[in-house]
């Protein structure tokens, strides 16, 4: 059985490289699927555009989304993960550099499982993907 990809919704293109880098050095072997805007990572998680041929029974183990995302953004992407009857019980969590109270709230009220700051230190960056990693793919178990 091969493991469960992670979705990565990512438009910073040097987060995205730290994110993979922060990936490989806590060890995480799970494929990566990186989307860079709201609009992309719908296509994927719903089979349509470009991933029109991917299996939708096929989800990630967790969702790892941007709020601030080009085309639809990463509330509005959240709220249609959680509407969707396929993927409501989805993982999915908030990684963003934005500390703004009202985006915290509306995550949470949006059905966010977490809210992370990207720590701006590397160091600090690898150490919070790890923890991620150990909860979200090792400990969490999902109902599909």
């Amino acid at each position: 059985m091969t493991s469960k990809p992670i979705l990565l919704v990512e438009d910073n293109p040097d987060d995205e490289a730290l994110a993979l880098r922060a990936f490989k050095k806590s060890a995480i072997s799970n494929p990566i699927v990186v989307t860079r805007d709201g609009a992309e990572a719908l296509d994927y998680l719903y089979a349509q555009g470009q991933y029109a041929d991917r299996d939708t029974r096929e989800l990630p183990a967790v969702v790892l989304l941007d709020l601030k995302l080009p085309k639809i953004d990463g509330l509005e992407v959240l709220g249609r993960i959680r509407d969707n009857a396929l993927t409501k019980h989805l993982p999915v969590v908030i990684l963003t550099s934005s500390k703004q109270e009202e985006d915290l709230v509306k995550g949470y009220s949006l059905g966010a499982n977490s809210y992370v700051r990207k720590p701006v230190d590397f160091n600090e960056f690898v150490q919070a993907v790890g923890h991620l990693g150990m909860y979200w793919l090792l400990l969490n178990e999902l109902p599909y």
